[in-house]
């Protein structure tokens, strides 16, 4: 009886065999979204949270130290790495998990911000069109795209020129969590709508921006000779 007794003790104390099915649960909680990336329900187009399952943590924004030789409030766009960085100064960086142009539209160089727009149009160019008849409706001749969470630009859109020049590139926002990181757009570089609200906030119109270029395809290099 003294030993029966003791035996159901210290059951008591023992871990409680689970399936295995029980055991992935446990040991893959759901991921919490931070509160950089909740919603936005007081934007023109209310904006939904992100969902951060779908994007690697190392792609969150975040304020990083940074040495460069840029100047304060250049944007610098690594490709290889699909980071933005925004530059502050005492060598300090805000870094944006980025998606890049898909080979054969990738660009880099130098230009500068030419200006920003919140909830902006999309027009996308007539050799976009050409590629594509399905996006007639949306062409420059037509109009565009009415700003909304659909519209491919985004919540916030800014637009890169070189000597005067409308490079056609843009820094805009997407609701695809699962593109950032990755090569996936026509040339353009998306972030977060949140982070792109946030990088808007922050960029002045006339802002340098350095594109740097991945070594595994062959840039249009914008600001060239």
């Amino acid at each position: 009886m003294v030993l029966g007794s003791t035996a159901t003790a210290l059951a008591g104390c023992a871990t409680t065999a689970q399936s295995p099915e029980q055991t992935a649960i446990l040991a893959e909680p759901a991921p919490v979204a931070p509160l950089m990336y909740a919603a936005l329900p007081t934007e023109q187009f209310p904006v939904p949270a992100v969902d951060i399952s779908q994007i690697d943590p190392r792609f969150w924004r975040q304020d990083i130290d940074y040495e460069t030789d840029e100047k304060t409030g250049t944007l610098i766009v690594d490709t290889p790495n699909k980071y933005l960085y925004h530059v502050h100064s005492g060598g300090r960086a805000t870094r944006y998990g980025i998606g890049v142009g898909r080979e054969g539209f990738a660009w880099a160089g130098r230009a500068v911000v030419a200006y920003k727009r919140k909830w902006p149009r999309w027009t996308p160019p007539d050799s976009m069109v050409a590629r594509q008849p399905e996006l007639r409706p949306y062409s420059v001749a037509n109009g565009g795209m009415d700003p909304g969470l659909r519209n491919p630009l985004g919540a916030r859109a800014l637009y890169i020129h070189e000597n005067g020049v409308d490079t056609l590139y843009r820094l805009h926002g997407t609701p695809q969590a699962n593109s950032i990181g990755k090569a996936v757009s026509s040339g353009c570089i998306r972030l977060l709508n949140q982070d792109v609200i946030h990088l808007y906030d922050t960029v002045t119109d006339g802002s340098s921006i350095v594109v740097i270029p991945d070594p595994s395809v062959t840039p249009l290099l914008v600001g060239s000779a």
